[in-house]
């Protein structure tokens, strides 16, 4: 479903982000890309999703395609309604709005009624503490809460790829388990290719297909999620397993 090919991507002309990426995301796969701060993953999603120009950033070589579409140098309007969507690292939910009216501005751009209302019941049906906490300004709720609606949002459009970035940064361990818990029935049940960019590498690996790891804006590994959990630099380095020879 996407495709990236020797992706290039600078920031300010100076600063190298992303070196040379390649990577394949199958349609109606969890895909996992793991890395330390500064690795690249964020910068990764931002060209994906169009909105790289907001940070200043530019891709110098290669290209994304979504679809045997190019996506490279499209409006990040034009990419949701392509089914690409993204919900970014913290948030970034409307926070005087209710739960409800940030549902709604997710599917401002869905004019199919009968789309809407499907997926509006879809994410009720995902997310009861939301249904229940409706007419709740966003800003009020857990963090937990908040992705969850971060991540509700994102759904309201139909996103056939959805890009997730570190959805369980902040969260405590009960919040981060019924988050990922809903990725993966989210996947299992609708079909909803995803990609996840997460430094919890276990969580990350645990419900993924297939995983790319990132260092210094390079793939360094990639594999089936089984092989990466079983390698020794990822144990060592991602995992918290000590002691591996």
């Amino acid at each position: 479903m996407l495709s990236i090919d020797s992706l290039r991507v600078t920031y300010g002309g100076a600063v190298e982000a992303v070196r040379g990426v390649t990577m394949e995301v199958p349609d109606g796969k969890v895909v996992a890309v793991l890395g330390s701060n500064g690795a690249g993953k964020s910068t990764l999603l931002r060209t994906i999703s169009g909105t790289l120009r907001l940070h200043r950033g530019r891709v110098d070589e290669g290209s994304v395609q979504f679809d045997g579409d190019v996506l490279t140098g499209r409006d990040p309007g034009q990419i949701v309604r392509r089914g690409v969507v993204q919900v970014p690292e913290g948030r970034r939910i409307f926070g005087r709005l209710t739960v409800e009216e940030n549902l709604r501005a997710g599917g401002m751009g869905n004019r199919d009624r009968a789309a809407k209302a499907a997926a509006h019941a879809r994410v009720q049906d995902l997310f009861p503490v939301l249904a229940e906490r409706s007419g709740q300004r966003a800003g009020l709720l857990s963090g937990g809460e908040q992705q969850m609606l971060a991540i509700a949002r994102a759904l309201m459009s139909r996103p056939r790829l959805l890009l997730l970035d570190e959805p369980s940064l902040g969260l405590a361990p009960l919040y981060v388990r019924e988050i990922f818990k809903i990725i993966e029935t989210l996947n299992r049940e609708t079909g909803t290719t995803i990609l996840l960019v997460e430094q919890n590498a276990n969580m990350a690996l645990s419900i993924a297909d297939y995983g790319y790891v990132l260092r210094n804006g390079r793939v360094v590994l990639h594999g089936t999620s089984d092989l990466l959990r079983n390698n020794e630099e990822v144990q060592r380095s991602y995992l918290g397993v000590r002691g591996v020879a």
